[in-house]
Parts: C-alpha cells; sequence; structure tokens
C-alpha cells in the first residue's frame, strides 16, 4: 500500500559520444540505386536493422551525438517521443527518468526504478550516478514499453541501453579537449592497445569542468557548476572466433557544489525579505560535504557452442556513496535542511543462450542481483520549534533486495515452418521472484545533525520515542507474457502487433512512519499487521499493447516508424511526502507510499527521416532531415485518497507526473567536402507541451509548454584524424524547469489554501531547478 546504489562510473565512462541516429544518418547508396537502412541495432539480443525490429525502439548513432554536441545522457530526450530523462531535484547526477508515464521520481531506497538503465547488459539498480557524460558508445537504444522476456531485469516502463564499442585490432590514441560558456574545460585521452592477437587492452580518463550557472548569494558557492572526474580500464581476450572475454572497471568521482533551488513564493514567515531574481541563484544556508563516489566492475564471457548457439555469461558488481545537503527552503535559516547519505551496492549474474536456427531465434536466461541500499537523512527544522533550536527528525532506511528470474523469447518463421509469406511470431515469458527486506527507524533529536551526517557524537540527544522502528520481509513473485505477430508485406513494409506484461515489485516505504499506522479493525490497538500494512506497497503491473508500421518509400530515401500503443497500468505506486506530526505532537517529514489504483495510457509515436539530397549543388553535398512526434493521453482512472477522512476516487484531480502530452523534434543535417575534409551544419528544434512535477498540479512548480533550439557547426578531416565543433545550446536562452519541492498546503484539485500555507516549516517551500541555460562551446578531437 505504500510504499545498488550503483552508480554509473562505468557508463559515465563509456557512454560518451554518441548521437540521435535516424536512418538519414546512417545510409548508403547500393549499388541498385537505392538507399539502404544500416542501423543495426539488439533489442532482440541479436543483431538486427531497425527497421525489422517489431518493437518500438529508437537507435541512437555515438557519431551523430557526438557530431550534436550532447552533454549527457539526459540530451537524449530532446528527440525522442514519450520519453523524460531530467536530473532530479536537489543532485547533480541523479537521473529521473519516465517513458510512456511510468517512471520513478523518488531516489530514497526501497523504490525500484520504473527505466531501466544498461551498459552492456548490466543493469544499473539505482538511480545515483546515472546523468552520464558521454564517449565511447557505439550507440544508445531506448526501448519503449515493459521489457523482461529479453533483458536481465524486469523493467516496467522500458530500458535505455548503451552499447560501447568493442577495443581495435590497432594502436590508438585519442585527445578531446572542450572550452566554453562558464568557463568550461572538458579534458578526455583515451587509448587502445593490441598486446597480442588475441588480447587488446584499452583505458579512458576524463575530466568535465564548468563554473556554476548561477550563485549563492549566502555563502558564495557556485550553483549549478560541474566538476566529474571518471576513469575506466578494459581488457579484452578473444583466442579464437568462438571465444570473447571482456574485463573491465570504471571510477567517477562528482565533486560539484551543493545544487540549491530557486524559491517561487516570498518568504511566507517574512514577506518583506527580499526575493531572487535570478532563476539559477539561491539562498539556502545549509552547508557540508556534496560528493558522489562510485565504482564497479564487469567481467563479460561469450561463447559459440555451434553456429547456431551462443552462452553468455554477465557478472557484475558496483557500489556507490552520495553524501548530499539539500536545501528545501533555500533561504538562509534552517527551517527545513537535509543532508542526507545514500549508499548503495549491487551484485548481479546473468546467463543468456541465444539462438540462431533458419525457422526459430531467440534467447532464454537467468537473471540474478542481490542488492541493498541505505537512506540516511535528517530533517533540520531549527526555525520551527524557536524554543528548540537543535530539533532534528533523523530518518535510516536499510533495504535489501534479492531476486531471481528465468525469462526467455523466441520468434518463429512463419513462412519457413508454415508457407504464411511474411510472418513472424514472437512468443516469450517471465517468472521473477523479488525478496524485500526493510529496516527502518526515524528518531527525534534535539542537537542538532546526527553524527553520520556531521554531528556531535557524544551530544546526541533524543526527543521522545522513536516514531518508526520496523522490520519487514515481503516476497512478491510474477509472471509476465509477451505475445508478438509481424507481417512483412514487402522489404519496405513491416507491420507489427504486440502485448506484453510489465511488472515492479513492491516493498516498504523507508521514510515511513509506524506510529501513524491506522486502527483499521477498531480494537483500539494498533497491531503489528496494521502497521506493516501500513509500512509495505504493493507490486504494480502494465497490461500494454501496441500496434506499428514500419516503411521505407522513394528508393529508401524517406522513412517513417510509427507506433500505437494502449496501456492499461493498476496498482501504481506513488511514493509521496508531507509534512505531518510525530507522536509526539512535532512538525515532522512523513513518507506515504500509495497503490494509487489504477490509469491508462493511450499514445501515438512517430520517428522518421529525409534524405532530400545527396548532391545539392553539384559538389557531393546533402540535406537531410529527422523528426519524432510523441502524443500521449494519460490519466487516472482509480486515485484513492483520504476526503474529509473517508476513502474518496479523486483520480479526475490527479495528474501524471513527468508525462507531457506532447513531445516532437525536428533535426536537420547539412554537409558537403571542405578543405580536405567534411562540413556538416546541424540543428536539434525540440517542443514539449506541459509537464506535472507531482500528482497534484501545481502552479509555482510545474512547467507550461516551451521548445529548446540547438545548433552545431562540425568539419572533420577526411581520414579522422582530426574533428573540429562548435555547438549551442539552448540558443534562445529559454528558462524552463525540470523538477522541484512543494510542501504548501492544497486542496484536492490542487488550487491552494488562502492564504498559502506551509505544511512543513514556516516559510513555505515551492522550490524549482532548471534546465540548463544557453551555452556555446568548442571542441577539438586529435585522433591517432
Amino acid at each position: 500500500m505504500k510504499q545498488l546504489l550503483l552508480s554509473s562510473a562505468a557508463a559515465s565512462i563509456i557512454a560518451s559520444s554518441f548521437a540521435v541516429a535516424t536512418p538519414a544518418f546512417a545510409q548508403e547508396t547500393a549499388a541498385d540505386g537505392e538507399i539502404r537502412d544500416e542501423i543495426t541495432v539488439t533489442a532482440r539480443r541479436r543483431g538486427e536493422s531497425l527497421q525489422d525490429v517489431p518493437l518500438a525502439v529508437t537507435s541512437i548513432s555515438g557519431e551523430q551525438l557526438e557530431n550534436l554536441g550532447a552533454p549527457d545522457i539526459t540530451y537524449v530526450a530532446q528527440t525522442t517521443p514519450n520519453v523524460t530523462l531530467e536530473v532530479s531535484r536537489g543532485t547533480n547526477t541523479t537521473l529521473t527518468a519516465f517513458i510512456r508515464g511510468v517512471g520513478q521520481q523518488d531516489p530514497v531506497a526501497g523504490f525500484e526504478n520504473g527505466v531501466g538503465i544498461y551498459v552492456d547488459d548490466v543493469y544499473l539498480n539505482r538511480p545515483q550516478g546515472v546523468v552520464l557524460d558521454l564517449y565511447n558508445v557505439e550507440r544508445i537504444e531506448v526501448l519503449r514499453g515493459p521489457q523482461g522476456t529479453l533483458y536481465g531485469r524486469n523493467t516496467i516502463g522500458g530500458a535505455v541501453k548503451y552499447v560501447t564499442k568493442r577495443l581495435g585490432d590497432e594502436p590508438s590514441l585519442k585527445l578531446r579537449g572542450t572550452v566554453g560558456s562558464f568557463n568550461q574545460q572538458d579534458v578526455l585521452v583515451s587509448a587502445e592497445l593490441p598486446v597480442t592477437d588475441t588480447l587488446r587492452v584499452g583505458g579512458t580518463i576524463a575530466s568535465f569542468q564548468r563554473d556554476g550557472f548561477g550563485e549563492n548569494l549566502t555563502t558564495g558557492a557556485e550553483n549549478y557548476d560541474k566538476d566529474i572526474t571518471a576513469a575506466r580500464a578494459t581488457v579484452e581476450f578473444e583466442p579464437n572466433e568462438r571465444l570473447f572475454v571482456r574485463l573491465s572497471g570504471d571510477i567517477l568521482a562528482d565533486d560539484s557544489s551543493i545544487r540549491g533551488g530557486f524559491r517561487e513564493i516570498p518568504n511566507l514567515a517574512d514577506p518583506s525579505m527580499p526575493r531572487i531574481n535570478d532563476r539559477f541563484d539561491t539562498a539556502g544556508g545549509i552547508t557540508g560535504p556534496n560528493e558522489l563516489d562510485a565504482w564497479g566492475a564487469a567481467l563479460v564471457g561469450e561463447y559459440k557452442l555451434t553456429d547456431q548457439l551462443t552462452i553468455k555469461s554477465i557478472t557484475s558488481v558496483r557500489e556507490d556513496e552520495t553524501v548530499t545537503q539539500i536545501d528545501f527552503d533555500a533561504l538562509p535559516a534552517p527551517d527545513l535542511d537535509v543532508p542526507a547519505i545514500y549508499e548503495n551496492e549491487q551484485f548481479t549474474q546473468e546467463v543468456q543462450l541465444t539462438y540462431e536456427g533458419d525457422y526459430v531465434s531467440g534467447v532464454g536466461g537467468l537473471f540474478y542481483i542481490d542488492a541493498n541500499a541505505v537512506t540516511n537523512f535528517d530533517v533540520l527544522l531549527g526555525t520551527l520549534i524557536p524554543t528548540l533550536p537543535g530539533f532534528n527528525a533523523n530518518t535510516f532506511g536499510d533495504v535489501d533486495t534479492e531476486s531471481w528470474a528465468v525469462f526467455g523469447d523466441f520468434s518463429f518463421d512463419l513462412e519457413e515452418m508454415f508457407g504464411l509469406t511474411g510472418f513472424e511470431l514472437s512468443l516469450g515469458g517471465r517468472y521473477t521472484e523479488d525478496e524485500r527486506t526493510s529496516r527502518v527507524l526515524r528518531q527525534s533529536y534535539l542537537s542538532g545533525r546526527t553524527p553520520a551526517l556531521g554531528g556531535d557524537p557524544n551530544a546526541q540527544i533524543p526527543f521522545g520515542a522513536p516514531t518508526s522502528d520496523f522490520n519487514g520481509s515481503q516476497t512478491f513473485t510474477n509472471f509476465d507474457p509477451r505475445v508478438s505477430l509481424a507481417y512483412e508485406l514487402n522489404s519496405d513494409h513491416n507491420f507489427y502487433v504486440t502485448y506484453s506484461q510489465g511488472f515492479k515489485g513492491g516493498g516498504f516505504d523507508p521514510r515511513g512512519q509506524t506510529t501513524a499506522a491506522p486502527d483499521v479493525n477498531g480494537d483500539m490497538v494498533v497491531s503489528q499487521d496494521e502497521i506493516f500494512d501500513f509500512m509495505q506497497f504493493d507490486q504494480e503491473t502494465v497490461n500494454s499493447y501496441e500496434a506499428g508500421w514500419k516503411s521505407r518509400v522513394l528508393d529508401g530515401r524517406l522513412s517513417n516508424n510509427l507506433a500505437v500503443f494502449f496501456a492499461d497500468y493498476t496498482d501504481i505506486q506513488i511514493p509521496g511526502s508531507f509534512g505531518g506530526q510525530d507522536a509526539n505532537g512535532n512538525q515532522t517529514f512523513v513518507g506515504v507510499t500509495t497503490n494509487a489504483g489504477a490509469a491508462e495510457f493511450f499514445g501515438v509515436e512517430l520517428e522518421g527521416s529525409m534524405l532530400w539530397s545527396d548532391d545539392l549543388t553539384g559538389v557531393g553535398d546533402t540535406f537531410s532531415t529527422a523528426y519524432s512526434l510523441g502524443v500521449i493521453d494519460a490519466e487516472y482512472t482509480e486515485f484513492e485518497a483520504l476526503v474529509g477522512g473517508q476513502p474518496t476516487d479523486v483520480s479526475d484531480l490527479r495528474v501524471v507526473q513527468n508525462t507531457p502530452d506532447t513531445t516532437a523534434s525536428l533535426t536537420t543535417t547539412y554537409t558537403r567536402p571542405l578543405n580536405g575534409g567534411t562540413l556538416s551544419i546541424l540543428t536539434v528544434t525540440s517542443y514539449r507541451s506541459e509537464v506535472n512535477q507531482f500528482e497534484i498540479p501545481n502552479a509555482f512548480i510545474d512547467q507550461d509548454e516551451y521548445a529548446l533550439v540547438d545548433a552545431s557547426l562540425v568539419w572533420q578531416r577526411e581520414d579522422g584524424g582530426l574533428t573540429i565543433g562548435l555547438h549551442g545550446k539552448n540558443l534562445l536562452d529559454k528558462e524552463y524547469r525540470v523538477a522541484g519541492y512543494n510542501f504548501l498546503a492544497q486542496n484536492q484539485d490542487g488550487s491552494f489554501i488562502d492564504p498559502l500555507t506551509s505544511t512543513l516549516g514556516t516559510t513555505g517551500v515551492a522550490t524549482s531547478f532548471y534546465g540548463p541555460p544557453r551555452q556555446v562551446f568548442a571542441t577539438v578531437e586529435l585522433s591517432f
């Protein structure tokens, strides 16, 4: 009912020069004069043409996003329909991801991601450290809709999959430097060396530095700055064409400053206090360490047993720790300050068996994960209770996850088997068992910060009894089926229909307050069973139906991928937090996770490209466009809340968060030979309609529709040894919100109680975080 640290150091290192790849950017002219699509994806665990895969998948090439100057992983969402990838509120490198209305905004322990992030088939269990700087990536694949019959970890909303480049057979050295606005200074060094004919080694080290977009006017520190160092090493062993082994390791250190938000409202306790005008400035007074340290290692072995049968093992360990300082009220006084620690670790093991025969192709596999996530945070309410200036409500949540699954997905060529020309049937299934064990301890103190978060260990003064002292364990099981029928009318037109089910296990809210558990049976005693039910939230499921059409016309110059989908989403996990009172009558931060009931998503997605000319002015120049459109009608059909003490369906008053009704983009590319190389001029225009940050609309932190305009000018020498790029991002300098905090009292319809009333603290919290302003930067890359 209510509700490891993996950092993606690996991804940070291995994923950095990738680009929106549409057919226009990956075509070549065949001998017969037709433009052939050469984009290859492995969405079904085998190499296939993008146009032939009966899935809603976007393939993103490393070369193109490097040409576009993509700064990090969130850039992918600008050109992918119905996808949201944003930097989480109050963080520098934690990712908020939503696909088709399904995702997970709250990064605390205990909540599974709705969108799976993979790096070379390694599942990243937690969102910390996943806002990745991108390089050395062959492509990125974005799969929309439930995934589980083909991938290690079941993900209910979709998956973002990094496919990195293998090491080359020749020695190489790459040097890349970037300078730009806000004193941006990025340096990357990457080298590869074949030690023998069968053994190759490679490594990359990178530094990403930038001053802040704004300033903390109280502490004088930078705000929205960047200070990241990352490194990765890889060893590949390939003694013959049947065996391939890769051992890789990575580290990531983020020492960026505390990211403070912008107050959208006056100080309710002192309305005369001057307000800040610059959206990137803040006045939060919280200080302390703010850093992320992460590391990981992966061992991948692939052996071809026969010409048709291949076995693959993927073993990975990851750990990371985030120490952060969050100033909810963004004011000098500690009205609502939250120092926090996130610690995550995970071990995963996956074994895949793939088969590619004349009539049947597919994959079967086993997956296991053992993960631990710890959240430890203080809530400092120094101005709330003047007589208790050191009042602090500390919450410690420790969540263990142990899960195993068996999965399989196989495609049958019905033309070869039964003479049904052009038909292919795919059948898949997954059985998952998730065990979640949670420890939650909430205790108030009168001595400020707890020792783990910078307080004096000899001066702890407990105040009242613990408001949570909980241990619980629960197991969740589910079988997810998938069935797909594809029909190839000819080599240029492919149709498909698919049904798939997604599942996400339940758990326990690590911020839950057991003293708030209700007496459900009315016997005047709150039993342990009632406490357990109050702290637990159930698993959620989605039934997804999709029909698609992939086409190529005009001799392959025009390609379009169209998908229409409907999703029936039930028992939706809605993590929430609000201001309330603890058992001692003191105001405190309360977490309540509910299974909202049900929602329905209906949508249309179009991705396409057009090569207008391959010799526009007679000098071998080309002009092409790529476009995307996502439209989704996402609405709750059941959402139960307490109104006047009675359970009431308020679904008509709720919205689906982080899911704009419309997303669209247009990319143009013009290339021509110039001075022994190729000059490319690229533009990207992207549009997003109104975005709601939470389920209850909030005019202060929600974002109206907006558009972003980017442009790049890139020259590459013919041999590829020198590349020079000039890039402009958000050229119109649009201000737009990407996340926020809200602790204002609202009615069920979203209207504010008049006058504005704070539910936690005295000053009121309506704090927003903004996307990057206009940036211009130049990059030079040398390859040897």
